[in-house]
């Protein structure tokens, strides 16, 4: 399930619209795109209940399960996905 500019693009726009200040596309979707079966992006600007209703809103446009995860506080896997993902914000 690779993804295309255009996904890519929509996320990023959905994500400024509820304040995303960083956000950062990792896991199987960067490493192994044709075995992906979901979408793994994190996420720094955005608190609270309002980072769920950014995922759902993001799982509705794109009809592809994700998964969103905040990257505040910092932590040994926060550092690996700023390591090792693709920076879209």
């Amino acid at each position: 399930m690779p993804i295309t500019q255009a996904q890519i693009e929509k996320i990023v726009s959905l994500a400024r619209s509820y304040g995303a200040t960083r956000l950062i596309l990792f896991g199987s979707i960067i490493e192994k795109p044709t075995e992906a079966r979901d979408v793994d992006i994190a996420c720094d600007g955005v608190a609270g209940w309002k980072l769920y209703e950014l995922a759902a809103r993001i799982e509705e446009e794109l009809h592809t399960p994700l998964d969103l995860v905040p990257l505040s506080p910092p932590s040994r896997f926060t550092r690996y996905i700023e390591s090792k993902g693709k920076i879209l914000i």
